[in-house]
């Protein structure tokens, strides 16, 4: 499994940016590794869903529509960190934000289950605010 630390989150207002990072490590983890590597995000109550994934070798990349065009998850494998840069920031993007991992390299028709992410971060609070 793939250790995952978020760190990031905080309190903003609408129209906004913030960027999160996640680290990862583990025994089977590298700069190099075949693994698929995202984010979602919670709100309480409600289900995990799912925001935008990317291939940690190459640069295929999936997003959720709700946050095309306005979050863009990015990489670098030197340093073994997963980002999400988050712009226009909508009262709707409040959530726990969560990293997660799978092994493989995956590309994407439709929006990926949670389920079949196996390693998990502890989550980032993220708060919009108007």
């Amino acid at each position: 499994q793939v250790q995952l630390v978020e760190s990031g989150g905080g309190l903003v207002q609408v129209g906004d940016s913030l960027r999160l990072s996640c680290a990862a490590s583990g025994r089977t983890f590298s700069n190099s590794a075949a693994y698929n590597i995202g984010w979602f995000r919670q709100v309480p109550g409600k289900e995990r869903e799912f925001v935008a994934t990317i291939n940690w070798i190459g640069q295929s990349t999936y997003y959720a529509d709700s946050v095309k065009g306005r979050f863009t998850i990015s990489k670098n494998n030197a340093e073994n960190t997963l980002y999400l840069q988050m712009a226009s920031l909508k009262l709707e993007d409040t959530a726990v934000y969560y990293c997660a991992a799978r092994r493989g390299l995956h590309y994407y028709a439709q929006t990926p289950r949670d389920v079949v992410f196996d390693s998990w971060g502890q989550g980032t609070p993220v708060t919009v605010s108007s």
